[in-house]
């Protein structure tokens, strides 16, 4: 079991992930929303996310259907996460906000297309 902290930029708000095999199944997605936050997203259950600073300073945006909540700071703007609309027994989390990640590391990352919920390859 990985536990990993994370935090938006400004450090306001803080959250520890408990990642049983570590951070996996990174990706990005096209849909209006992911293209313009530009992000490495992962997944985590809903249970394996935690919130232990900062709650108060987490702004909510919905859009579309409502079923998604993507959370960001109100004070720095960085996204952190989002309950997901297609399994929203987990979250998406932003890669970059976990400690000690460094994205020009990564390697490939997937790309998902969010309008259709489908995997497109890498161009």
């Amino acid at each position: 079991m990985s536990i990993l902290n994370g935090r938006c930029h400004c450090g306001s708000v803080k959250f520890v992930l408990r990642a049983p095999d570590g951070v996996q199944g990174l990706r990005r997605c096209n849909c209006s929303l992911c293209k313009r936050k530009g992000v490495v997203m992962a997944t985590a259950k809903l249970t394996e996310l935690s919130i232990i600073e900062g709650e108060e300073k987490l702004s909510l945006y919905q859009w579309n259907t409502k079923i998604a909540k993507h959370y960001f700071c109100s004070h720095c703007g960085i996204y952190t996460h989002h309950q997901r609309r297609a399994a929203p027994d987990e979250y998406g989390f932003n890669v970059a906000c976990i400690e000690g990640i460094e994205l020009s590391n990564i390697g490939d990352v997937l790309m998902i297309d969010g309008s259709t919920m489908t995997l497109m390859e890498n161009e």
